[in-house]
């Protein structure tokens, strides 16, 4: 299949994925009660300014994303093999890679539209609200820019794109519904609460060193993501004693999951 073919297939099954999205209720129904939660915080917590805002808001980000990463990415590829269209896909001169990469793009385009909506709303109520200036900015004499909150917003899509690769990986791999449920729980618990316990647990034991922590985090796309809001949005004046770790080392950690995980899903898709 040449490129220009590839292409198209891609497109092709990338719009399908689409127009299911929108057929399916329960997609409206998380990404309205994702909405809500957003904006409850932002309004309850009265954020005035840019940099309060991304400091409130990515500590739920780095939960509620991959809740709808998963919600949006556990079945695509496994639903067509329940039905049985998998089997009639794998018919037609149509490679593993093209057919992930339509299904995950599909999904990806939803899905970011889902997940930067809210924020760019949230961005917007900053915007047009009369704000005083907050004490520990100017303490720190950081200049409270919508500069801030876009970097915020850019690496929360990045970190969006990385934690849907992985449910597709698991939609590839997964052979039920309670199969796909059971490793969507396990990967969550995983990466929100059990990696960084465990590096915790590690440190108390002795097991590693201090020094050892900021490159561990980098395993973690979690850990990942709130290392890079914290030294590429926030700024360092905020990220004193916090263990952000290397840009570099964040950023190669999201990339090694994101390719990974389509490997796993491209290679998993079906046998031949």
């Amino acid at each position: 299949m040449n490129a220009r073919k590839a292409a198209r297939t891609t497109a092709v099954f990338a719009q399908r994925e689409f127009e299911t999205l929108l057929r399916t209720k329960t997609i409206a129904v998380l990404a309205l009660g994702y909405l809500v939660v957003l904006l409850g915080l932002v309004v309850g917590a009265g954020t005035s300014g840019y940099l309060p805002l991304t400091l409130d808001l990515m500590r739920p980000a780095e939960v509620l994303v991959p809740i709808l990463a998963f919600a949006f990415g556990y079945r695509a590829i496994m639903a067509d093999a329940e039905r049985g269209e998998l089997e009639t896909i794998r018919t037609y001169p149509i490679s593993r890679p093209t057919f992930v990469a339509g299904v995950y793009l599909g999904r990806l385009a939803g899905f970011l539209s889902v997940v930067l909506a809210p924020l760019l709303i949230a961005g917007a109520l900053v915007a047009f609200t009369p704000t005083e200036q907050v004490t520990v900015i100017a303490a720190h004499e950081t200049i409270d820019t919508p500069a801030i909150y876009l970097r915020f917003v850019t690496l929360t899509a990045g970190f969006g794109v990385v934690t849907l690769a992985i449910a597709t990986a698991v939609s590839a791999v997964a052979r039920s519904t309670r199969e796909a449920l059971a490793l969507v729980s396990i990967l969550f618990i995983s990466l929100v609460i059990g990696f960084d316990a465990s590096i915790v647990a590690a440190l108390s034991g002795g097991i590693i060193s201090p020094g050892q922590v900021e490159p561990l985090l980098a395993f973690s796309p979690n850990s990942a993501y709130r290392g890079l809001v914290l030294t590429l949005a926030v700024g360092e004046a905020f990220t004193r004693g916090a263990a952000a770790g290397s840009p570099a080392t964040n950023v190669f950690g999201l990339l090694s999951w994101f390719v990974v995980s389509l490997a796993v899903a491209v290679r998993t898709v079906w046998d031949t």
